[in-house]
């Protein structure tokens, strides 16, 4: 892809934005500190102080809290990037110098085994992490080198990736191993292109063919280790850790989502660099699989709160759900890389659902509370007493011991603006996969192009672009391809160029305009929303007999706040009339959907009588319901992404 430059000028996403510039990240920065008045603590400076040898202590905290550290400093990377800001820039290299003082003489850096466990270091890469939070640490390396350039992050990340590509690989006295979380694949990948060392690129496809290889390096590593565990019992779970199979062989997502999704990212990576058939094949079919049968309509994947994990096709509970923030993350990192393999609207299809949904429901409007678990339906009186459904919380929470959602959450949006454009390398094509007002600028044929939109999304589906050619008299030519979404279902957009409505044709579907373009050309694309009611598969038996709403990109739900409760006894009308309306003083201002429904009577109910011959006396009401990702944001109660119909 060719190098371009992109700046986000939006009304709606400038709010979020800066609410991770002046809260999200100084906020998490206190909580790696162990400073937010009774939230759960990090331990994360204070393991690296004690690795660095100025402090003294035990380690605290999950076995990958490294990487926690390491995606906040991505986040500052990216936010340092876009707005400087010398005061956060000199955290930043304090904290970076506290990495480089944990780092061993050999490279080496991990904390736990530092501190907790020396001597044991590569003997447990089933459930350990290492290299794990070695990918963390490479990633955030690479987005703060781009950012400030700055090497000390970068220099520290490859002495310790050349470590590592001294220890793996098919060479005598090398280990044929890979790591139990994938990570380290797509930021061996970003190391690549920042250092143009292929060793880093060949290290990323090492794990990747190695990985499910037979006889399983993590049943042969158990063995060693006297089959004892971390956390799981018994045997080493194959699936779980998608290690069951070669991956170009593998047929379906299984085992634990964020995982899953982070592999598939880096293998999205190397077909497209390396050319592999198979593993394009592989990622194609995993797609579809995963967002065909395994994902929920707010974009969330991982059906189970056991191992976090997806379990079967078209099993998607609402009230047990998982649907791990971080997971919609990794789906979002993957659809950039299938959409960068090939320009294909389901692709961004997905990655729109997933991040107006799932994502930004997973953090409160203040900025400083967070939801790991996106569930559809909450019922608070469950979450606090059901076994079943303690991980469901119907309230966002401070901080977490594993917080590994809050700073992914903050890394995102900082670096939201290059999931926008798609831009060859030629300057030739430019693929429009977000409608977010934004400006992007690239060159073809040797003139510098221009490209401002402006969009009213997620309220509004009316896009402008306007066309700035720099000494370009004769005007530039490239194909314009803009994303027909699949929540738009009447027929074929409008389009205008200059005020005349112009025919394209559709490809993959984007809408494609080539031409030559002149300075200041205007492009009107005009997508007009409705609220709709969508229905499930049926074979997806949570949701039979239901419907939920959806406006734009939104799927909105109902909470107790604005209908009462109990939900689960709301119904729609047959007619159920919906209407919008603007709300300014709602949840900082937002569409509301209202709609006729129906409750049931609870009169002639006696105490202690569970039930009683069937009697349908129903009670009209109006209901109303809100963007999903903005419930949880008042006082608790009950919500429900799907109605009875």
């Amino acid at each position: 892809m060719k190098q371009i430059q992109t700046s986000i000028q939006d009304h709606f996403w400038n709010e979020y934005s800066k609410l991770v510039r002046d809260t999200v990240i100084p906020y998490q920065w206190e909580a790696l500190n162990d400073r937010i008045q009774d939230a759960e603590p990090s331990y994360s400076i204070r393991n690296f102080r004690i690795a660095a040898g100025l402090e003294t202590g035990e380690f605290g905290g999950w076995i990958f809290q490294d990487s926690d550290l390491y995606k906040w400093l991505e986040a500052v990377a990216y936010s340092l990037e876009r707005h400087p800001d010398p005061e956060l820039e000199t955290i930043a290299d304090e904290a970076i110098d506290l990495i480089g003082q944990a780092q061993r003489e050999n490279g080496y850096l991990n904390t736990y085994f530092t501190i907790q466990e020396p001597g044991k270091e590569w003997t447990n890469l089933y459930e350990a992490h290492e290299l794990y939070c070695a990918g963390h640490l490479f990633e955030a390396a690479v987005a703060y080198y781009e950012a400030t350039g700055k090497r000390k992050l970068l220099d520290i990340s490859c002495r310790f990736a050349d470590l590592i590509a001294s220890l793996f690989g098919t060479n005598p006295g090398q280990m044929k191993a890979y790591c139990g979380h994938p990570e380290v694949e797509l930021a061996l990948v970003k190391l690549y292109h920042a250092t143009g060392e292929e060793r880093y690129l060949n290290l990323s496809l090492y794990f990747i063919d190695e990985r499910g290889s037979k006889p399983s390096y993590f049943l042969e590593e158990w063995e060693r280790r006297g089959r004892t565990t971390i956390w799981a019992q018994g045997e080493p779970n194959l699936e779980v850790y998608q290690s069951h199979l070669p991956v170009r062989e593998q047929p379906v997502a299984v085992g634990h989502s964020v995982r899953a999704v982070y592999l598939y990212t880096a293998m999205a990576d190397l077909a497209r660099l390396t050319g592999d058939s198979k593993l394009r094949e592989a990622c194609e079919r995993l797609w579809a699989n995963t967002t065909g049968k395994q994902m929920y309509i707010t974009g969330g994947i991982g059906a189970t709160h056991l191992g976090e994990a997806f379990t079967f096709d078209h099993d998607l509970p609402n009230d047990t759900v998982y649907a791990e923030t971080c997971a919609s993350i990794g789906l979002i990192f993957w659809a950039r890389r299938m959409l960068q393999l090939e320009a294909k609207s389901e692709y961004a299809d997905v990655m729109e659902r997933a991040l107006y949904n799932n994502v930004l429901g997973s953090m409160a409007k203040d900025g400083k509370h967070f939801f790991y678990v996106n569930p559809l339906e909450v019922w608070p009186e469950a979450s606090s007493k059901s076994p079943d459904r303690f991980h469901v919380k119907p309230v966002r929470q401070k901080w977490f011991g594993c917080s590994c959602c809050p700073p992914n959450v903050a890394r995102l949006i900082s670096s939201l603006d290059e999931y926008i454009y798609g831009v060859s390398e030629d300057g030739r094509t430019v693929h429009v996969h977000l409608y977010i007002g934004s400006e992007v600028s690239f060159e073809t044929e040797g003139r510098k192009v221009t490209l401002s939109q402006q969009s009213e999304l997620p309220w509004n589906g009316q896009i402008t672009f306007t066309v700035s050619l720099t000494d370009s008299p004769d005007g530039a030519e490239f194909d314009l391809s803009l994303r027909i979404p699949n929540w738009y279902n009447n027929g074929r957009p409008t389009l205008k160029i200059n005020g005349e409505i112009q025919q394209y044709r559709i490809e993959q579907g984007y809408a494609k305009i080539d031409r030559t373009w002149k300075d200041n050309d205007q492009v009107e694309w005009l997508l007009p929303i409705e609220t709709t009611l969508i229905a499930a598969n049926p074979l997806i038996r949570a949701d039979a007999g239901k419907a939920a709403i959806q406006r734009g990109p939104l799927v909105y739900c109902l909470e107790e706040a604005d209908n009462g409760k109990p939900l689960a006894s709301l119904s729609l009308a047959d007619q159920p009339s919906l209407t919008e309306r603007l709300v300014p003083d709602l949840l900082g201002g937002c569409v509301v959907v209202e709609g006729d429904g129906y409750v049931t009577d609870n009169a002639g109910w006696e105490a202690g009588m569970p039930y009683r011959v069937l009697n349908k006396q129903l009670k009209s009401i109006r209901f109303k319901a809100v963007p999903y990702y903005l419930w949880g944001n008042r006082e608790p109660g009950e919500m429900s992404v799907w109605l009875r119909y």
